[in-house]
């Protein structure tokens, strides 16, 4: 009897870990859809930046794709923040001049900025642009900046030294709630809520996926074995140019005493 007893109880335990398997996956196979939904809404956010031209005058472009349609995003602003490093310069008035005509809509708001200074002597700025849809691609948005190359300390051996370019932060504002900020949105940052308002909003720093790590720039600079060359033909040019200057003074100014 009690062998009998012991069976019963073995087969009843087997019977309900048979149980507990078969409910498993239906209980995975029901969370399964809610996770994909989210997933779904979800879309990634891509920016693609590259710099046009050659020389040491350069544009810089932005392009922001969304995953999804933005038709539902109509309420919705773009603002992108630079961060311009050291090696390269941003003209304040060239970009008031592109403001103007309603080129771009960049702004810096870094102080004290010197476009003379060497890359060595100079710091890093700031720049606000706000991006415009792009007629082109109904999902898509773009922004323009000319950069300039600074002048950099000659070398002992390279002709050039590489200036890197890192990806912005991407901020986002909408009138509205909509999946994607609550997908990428990280934080929040304080910004004006257009160009020419006053007005202060809380932007959303999204997180986004970049078609390039960063932008590598190379930049010719001068080596240190032409520097007294460089000073005797430089001196040369001037002293004859001086010259050539007072002759013509001399020669056929009229002067009265």
């Amino acid at each position: 009897m009690a062998a009998r007893a012991v069976a019963v109880r073995v087969v009843a335990w087997l019977l309900l870990g048979a149980a507990g398997l078969t409910q498993t996956p239906a209980a995975n196979s029901s969370d399964a859809p809610f996770g994909a939904g989210i997933r779904a809404t979800c879309s990634e956010i891509i920016l693609r930046q590259e710099v046009l031209k050659d020389g040491f005058h350069r544009d810089l472009l932005i392009k922001v794709k969304f995953g999804e349609s933005i038709e539902d995003l109509q309420t919705c602003r773009l603002l992108i923040k630079h961060y311009i490093p050291t090696g390269l310069f941003v003209d304040p008035y060239e970009l008031a001049s592109l403001r103007e005509r309603n080129i771009t809509e960049a702004v810096m708001i870094s102080e004290n900025f010197n476009i003379e200074a060497p890359n060595y002597l100079s710091k890093e700025s700031e720049i606000l642009i706000y991006a415009r849809q792009d007629a082109q691609c109904i999902d898509c948005f773009q922004a323009f900046l000319p950069v300039h190359y600074r002048y950099h300390r000659p070398h002992s051996k390279d002709e050039e030294t590489f200036v890197i370019v890192n990806n912005p932060d991407l901020l986002m504002y909408c009138d509205q709630e909509f999946p994607i900020l609550r997908c990428w949105a990280q934080s929040q940052v304080a910004a004006p809520c257009a160009l020419k308002s006053k007005d202060i909003c809380q932007w959303n720093n999204m997180k986004y996926k970049s078609i390039y790590k960063n932008v590598t720039l190379q930049v010719p600079v001068g080596l240190t074995i032409h520097t007294s060359l460089v000073c005797s033909v430089t001196l040369l040019i001037t002293i004859l140019c001086s010259t050539l200057i007072l002759v013509a003074v001399f020669k056929y100014g009229h002067f009265s005493l």
